[in-house]
């Protein structure tokens, strides 16, 4: 998702702090001088240091917006959803160190949870959470098991906005053999989704619909559950089994077979976790186009 603002805003706003606390304890520019008639620098720092202050005080600690940049959660979340991510859920954590300096909340089974990628962690993944530390995971014959109890899952009879459903595929993307057109990317999510079927998994007290495409399964190839290492327990054709290890999480997107998530690289270690995602609060569609608010609510 978003690249991490905090890497400009946290040096930004501890430099105009600095300029600020010189001038009140050393300079005086504005004491001496007068409002308007000190050095920019100076000025700067009066106007912008305690906006930035309390921009960054609720973005690292409190609540933090987000955009989707991609289909791996549909249906729970589409790309375009601008999201608000409840910073404080699962500890409260310094801004660029990301040092837990005081424990807030544990995660749970089926929270969404946003996440710097292990692989890269200057970018920010989404994805529903499956097993916690010391979960044995399994997927067997379609169904998902933790600590082999199977996770409660009915199909449904799901119809989804056919305007999202043609957002699946954005224009520019590589499809086969061609860059997408807007009408070409439509059309793709349309044709797409006559292959999707729709499942309502209940984990704990989370219940939200997963998404899956009849006659693939993107994990069968898996680089992760390919390997062997003592966290692949067993991985054969479409099954597999995994062990979480302490102080790690795995997840999984809502959208199964279009979803680089734990099962291509892994897991995500605890001090890497951002927050919980919690609410829907903008839409905005591809190209020139108003944002709505029709998807505005709670993240199941």
């Amino acid at each position: 998702m978003d690249f991490d603002f905090n890497l400009i805003l946290v040096p930004l706003t501890i430099g105009l702090g600095i300029v600020w606390l010189l001038d009140k304890l050393a300079l005086k520019q504005r004491k001496t001088r007068g409002r308007g008639q000190e050095s920019l620098l100076v000025r700067w720092a009066y106007d912008f240091f305690p906006v930035l202050a309390v921009v960054l005080i609720v973005r690292s600690f409190l609540i933090e917006p987000f955009n989707i940049p991609s289909s791996s959660m549909v249906p729970t979340l589409y790309t375009g959803d601008f999201i608000a991510v409840n910073k404080y859920a699962y500890g409260v954590r310094l801004p660029l160190t990301y040092n837990k300096v005081l424990d807030t909340g544990e995660p749970e089974h089926g929270d969404v949870v946003v996440f710097r990628y292990p692989e890269n962690p200057s970018i920010y993944y989404i994805k529903r959470l499956i097993g916690l530390p010391g979960d044995t995971v399994s997927y067997n014959q379609g169904t998902i098991s933790i600590n082999d109890v199977p996770v409660e899952t009915t199909p449904v009879d799901f119809s989804a906005n056919a305007e999202l459903t043609s957002q699946l595929y954005l224009p520019g993307q590589m499809g086969p053999g061609e860059v997408l057109t807007e009408e070409s990317a439509a059309a793709m999510g349309q044709q797409e989704e006559g292959a999707a079927q729709y499942f309502q998994e209940t984990q704990g007290e989370n219940q939200h619909l997963v998404r899956y495409l009849k006659g693939m399964n993107s994990a069968q190839y898996a680089p992760f559950l390919q390997q062997e290492s003592p966290e692949v327990v067993s991985s054969e054709g479409t099954e597999w089994r995994i062990k979480v290890p302490e102080g790690h999480y795995f997840v999984m997107g809502d959208n199964r077979d279009r979803s680089a998530d734990g099962r291509f690289w892994g897991f995500v270690p605890d001090e890497n976790l951002a927050g919980k995602a919690v609410y829907i609060w903008m839409h905005k569609p591809p190209g020139l186009n108003l944002p709505t608010f029709e998807r505005n609510g709670t993240i199941d």
